[in-house]
C-alpha cells in the first residue's frame, strides 16, 4: 500500500529532533536513547512539577484492592468475571475481529469526547468520567516534561479504546474492555489482582497453558504473547494498522501500561527481550502520571483542547484509496493517527 503524503510548511521547516532536544537535556549526558532521537530524561525539566498524592478520591491508598467500600465490590466482580472468563481462545477470536478496523472512522479528539460518558469499573482509584482520566494525565506530565510532546499525545491516547464499552462500538462488557492485563497460554502469576479467581479459568487446568513458559519461549518478546483482550490491546492494533510513526516506548505504553503484574512486580520477564527492556524504562516513568493524577479536580477541557489540537496541526495528511491516514517525521510521530479506524 502506498500512502500519498501532504506536509504543511511548518513540518518541512521543522528543526532536526536532535537539536531540539539538546536544548532540553543541556550538555549533560544522557544514559538512555530510544529510537526516533527520544531521550530519557535524568530529571524533571520543569519548575512547577507534579506532586503526586498519598491517597485516592476516596481516601485510600492507590490500588488498593481491599478496602470496604461499594465501589471495591463493583472492581472485585469485573475482576471475577474477568479471570474466569478471559482464555487464549478467547483472545484470539477477538483480535481476530477487532483487528479487521473496518467499521469507523473519527478524529482523535472526537474519540476522546466520547469517553465523556464512560467509566471504568475496574479503577478503585477513580470514578469520574474517561476524558478526564486521559487530561489528567496528560497534564500531569506536561508539567514535568514540557518538552517531550510525543509522551503528551501517548497520555492522550493510551486509553482510547475504551470506547469499546459504548453501544455504538460494540458495548462489550467491562470485563472485556478494562482491568489489569495479563499474558494468557501461560500460567497465571499470583501478583495478578484477585488471582484466586483465575482457579475457574479453563486454561488453568491446560497442561501446557499452566506452565511458566506455556506457548513460549524465554525472551520471546512482549510482542508475541497474547495479553487479555481489553482497551490496551485494541489501541495497540489500531496505533499498528494505522502505521503510526511514534516510537516503540509509545507503543509499549499504550500496549502494557495496565500490565501491573510486570512494571510493578517484575513478573513474567522472562518472556522480555532487550527491546522491552528499554521501553519498559519510559512505561515506568508513565505509570506515575498514569496512575497518581486521578482525581476528582476536574481538568478544564475546553482550556486544554487548544494545546492537543494544536499537536494534531502540526501535520496536515491526505486520505489513501484504503481509508487510512498516515504520518510520517518526527512532528506525524507528535500526532500518531490523525484518524483511526475502529474495527468491530
Amino acid at each position: 500500500m502506498t500512502i500519498r503524503i501532504e506536509q504543511s510548511e511548518a513540518v518541512n521547516n521543522a528543526a532536526p529532533v536532535v537539536e531540539q532536544k539538546n536544548k532540553v537535556v543541556g550538555e549533560e549526558k544522557e544514559e538512555l536513547v530510544l529510537d526516533g532521537g527520544f531521550v530519557v530524561p535524568d530529571k524533571v525539566v520543569s519548575s512547577h512539577g507534579f506532586a503526586a498524592p498519598d491517597i485516592n478520591a476516596f481516601g485510600n491508598s492507590f490500588r488498593n484492592y481491599n478496602a470496604e467500600n461499594e465501589r471495591q465490590k463493583t472492581v472485585e466482580n469485573l475482576y471475577r468475571e474477568q479471570h474466569t472468563t478471559q482464555t487464549l481462545d478467547f483472545v484470539k477470536k477477538m483480535r481476530a475481529e477487532y483487528g479487521k478496523l473496518n467499521r469507523a472512522e473519527m478524529s482523535i479528539w472526537d474519540c476522546c469526547e466520547l469517553l465523556n460518558s464512560v467509566v471504568d469499573d475496574s479503577d478503585p482509584d477513580l470514578d469520574e468520567p474517561q476524558i478526564q482520566h486521559l487530561l489528567q494525565s496528560a497534564e500531569a506530565i506536561r508539567k514535568d516534561y514540557p518538552n517531550e510532546d510525543w509522551l503528551h499525545l501517548t497520555a492522550l491516547i493510551h486509553d482510547l479504546g475504551k470506547i469499546l464499552l459504548l453501544p455504538q462500538f460494540g458495548g462489550l462488557p467491562q470485563w472485556a474492555v478494562v482491568g489489569d492485563t495479563f499474558p494468557l497460554g501461560c500460567a497465571f502469576d499470583e501478583s495478578n489482582v484477585h488471582h484466586k479467581y483465575f482457579a475457574e479459568n479453563p486454561d488453568s487446568k491446560n497442561p501446557i497453558y499452566s506452565t511458566k513458559n506455556g506457548v513460549y519461549k524465554e525472551g520471546c518478546g512482549l510482542d508475541s504473547v497474547y495479553m487479555s483482550w481489553g482497551h490496551d490491546d485494541y489501541m495497540y492494533l489500531v496505533a499498528k494498522e494505522n502505521k503510526t510513526t511514534l516510537p516503540s516506548a509509545a507503543l509499549f505504553i499504550v500496549r502494557y501500561h495496565s500490565f501491573y503484574p510486570l512494571h510493578k512486580h517484575g513478573a513474567y520477564k522472562h518472556l522480555m527481550n532487550k527491546q522491552d527492556e528499554e521501553d519498559i524504562k519510559w512505561l515506568h516513568i508513565f505509570n506515575k502520571y498514569d496512575l497518581y493524577s486521578k482525581s476528582k479536580v476536574h481538568v478544564d477541557v475546553a482550556a486544554v483542547k487548544p494545546y492537543y489540537q494544536s499537536l494534531i496541526a502540526k501535520v496536515s495528511t491526505a486520505k489513501s484509496l484504503l481509508g487510512l491516514w498516515a504520518c510520517i517525521s518526527y512532528w506525524a510521530s507528535l500526532i500518531t493517527l490523525c484518524f483511526f479506524n475502529f474495527g468491530f
